[in-house]
């Protein structure tokens, strides 16, 4: 079990909380998770970890609908970025289910933008994203017009969001594309925190398991911004797209844990603006695999 109140981990027989004191109330067993939430698989680090994805072609979309997509090869955070790992880079954490080492949560995409070219300057590393000769984007307000001409260079070797193909194509497994609805399963409750199992918050990352390219929380704890605008797909074979140059929202995928099993899958798509934030939203990084564009 979870508090409530301070986030912290209680044991099943204990009535108070031991670190706030808060009283455990009586639990209905309708409402325990469907699958009990195992230890952390993967250590908890101030930095992101990054899994290769080999390039590959895949079908994007679902049914009917799909699509060759081809993409390079590319990096893509192991987890959602963690509350830890957020506040080791912009000294603060805005979430409101407060755990160290679960999602952090309540970004809206503006601010993740901030924090992957916060993250690529403390590595060393060349910013992706820049307004005008600006990489500093922490000096502009999120409800800047000026956000509008945000740019990518997608040759950097920095920290960035991935595109929605790359998000999809590596839920799926990458090269060896799987058919499964979620990131790793058919069954939604081996590798995903959501509206049934979730008992209404967030949880640890990498406490269910994971898919096929040992990517953790694709579907499920918090949906994840990307980095394109929501338009419509087109149905015509597509080499490394970046989504529309412009556009009023921006795709979020994954579900989280207050969404039902439908949209938790690897092909269901939404879109959030850009100064949208709430408890069910989050992030993960990516980087081009520099090597692959030279």
């Amino acid at each position: 079990m979870i508090c409530t109140k301070c986030g912290a981990e209680i044991l099943q027989q204990f009535k108070f909380c031991p670190q706030c004191g808060t009283p455990v109330p009586e639990q209905d067993a309708a409402l325990q998770p469907k699958s009990s939430e195992r230890a952390m698989a993967v250590a908890s680090k101030d930095i992101p970890t990054l899994i290769s994805v080999p390039a590959g072609t895949f079908p994007m979309g679902y049914n009917e609908f799909n699509r060759k997509v081809s993409l390079l090869a590319f990096e893509l955070g192991e987890t959602p970025v963690t509350q830890r790992q957020y506040e080791y880079v912009m000294g603060r954490n805005p979430s409101k289910l407060v755990g160290q080492d679960r999602p952090v949560e309540c970004v809206n995409w503006c601010e993740t933008l901030i924090y992957c070219n916060s993250l690529s300057m403390m590595q060393g590393l060349a910013p992706c994203y820049s307004i005008g000769n600006a990489t500093d984007l922490s000096k502009f307000e999120t409800t800047s017009p000026l956000w509008k001409r945000v740019i990518c260079n997608f040759a950097a070797n920095g920290y960035r969001l991935p595109t929605e193909a790359e998000w999809e194509y590596a839920a799926r497994g990458g090269k060896n594309s799987s058919t499964d609805q979620y990131a790793g399963a058919n069954d939604i409750d081996d590798v995903a925190w959501y509206g049934e199992n979730s008992n209404v918050t967030t949880h640890n990352v990498s406490t269910k398991a994971p898919n096929s390219l040992k990517l953790y929380d694709m579907c499920g704890n918090v949906a994840e911004w990307c980095w394109d605008y929501m338009g419509e797909v087109p149905i015509m074979t597509l080499t490394n797209p970046h989504g529309p140059k412009i556009g009023t929202m921006h795709v979020k995928r994954g579900g989280s844990w207050l969404d039902d099993p439908q949209q938790c899958t690897v092909y269901f798509r939404s879109g959030s603006a850009p100064t949208g934030k709430s408890s069910s939203l989050g992030f993960r990084v990516c980087r081009t695999l520099i090597e692959t564009v030279m």
